[in-house]
């Protein structure tokens, strides 16, 4: 690699962002143009949540449609993308603690996964493994994951992390230009100026002791995803947010890269 990769965030958002062509799902091609075609892709999705911690580890990771009451067109999709069992070894040989567990059948791409990469590398020719998320962890223990994963940068591994800062669905609405409740845009533009500041230890710290924060992410499993991106980056990497947004009026679209050269 010319240059080590960046690492960036997703807000991924309504599952039918996967099959629509719109700003966001533009501004995706976009961002994966940018960055010097990876050796391997690891997401980090919301969707699978799990007692300790494991990546893929199978040769052709099944397509996962975790949801339901959506068209069937979202159902057919498929994203074919090869893993990589020697790279899922070399991260569960890399990281002591945790350890990494590597899972041969019970997962594959779900669409925290899926739905984002078939706009940023719609060839699916690219090796792609997906990590876990430990329920059990805490937000720190999230972030210095992320900050043991961050070697692999150096190495051709773009490090996605895919979830939504701000994510209540217990107050979704159906339209997706619904007015944004006032605690979700207080809690977005929160998050927005701590990144700016790099004020990671009040996101991992005071983020839930905030009543906005505890309404933007009522559940943790969206909110997690975050923290691997932010352990993977460091103080070389520049800022750079690539889509805001609030959807459904409960969903932030917030979208960032860390360490892009353009």
């Amino acid at each position: 690699m010319k240059d080590r990769l960046p690492v960036i965030f997703v807000g991924h958002g309504n599952p039918m962002h996967a099959i629509l062509e719109s700003n966001f799902s533009r501004g995706l091609t976009a961002l994966a143009s940018r960055i010097e075609r990876p050796k391997a892709i690891l997401c980090i999705s919301a969707h699978w949540m799990t007692e300790g911690t494991w990546v893929t580890h199978m040769p052709k990771p099944k397509t996962i449609h975790d949801f339901y009451g959506f068209p069937k067109p979202l159902f057919d999709v498929q994203y074919p993308a090869p893993g990589s069992p020697t790279i899922a070894e070399q991260i569960s040989q890399l990281i002591k603690y945790p350890r990494i567990q590597l899972d041969d059948d019970t997962w594959g791409f779900d669409h925290g996964t899926w739905a984002i990469l078939r706009h940023m590398y719609p060839d699916a020719d690219i090796p792609v493994l997906q990590m876990s998320l430990d329920m059990n962890a805490t937000s720190d223990q999230h972030f210095k994951l992320g900050q043991e994963l961050r070697r692999l940068r150096e190495e051709g591994v773009l490090i996605v992390g895919s979830g939504n800062v701000v994510h209540n669905l217990r107050q979704f609405k159906p339209e997706v230009n619904a007015t944004p409740y006032p605690w979700a845009l207080e809690f977005d533009e929160w998050l927005k100026q701590q990144l700016v500041s790099r004020n990671y230890d009040s996101i991992i710290n005071d983020s839930m002791t905030m009543r906005s924060g505890q309404l933007s992410s009522p559940t943790p499993d969206h909110w997690y995803p975050l923290f691997y991106v932010l352990g993977a980056s460091d103080d070389r990497d520049s800022l750079k947010f690539e889509y805001e947004g609030i959807e459904h009026a409960s969903i932030s679209m917030r979208t960032f890269s860390l360490g892009m050269n353009a």
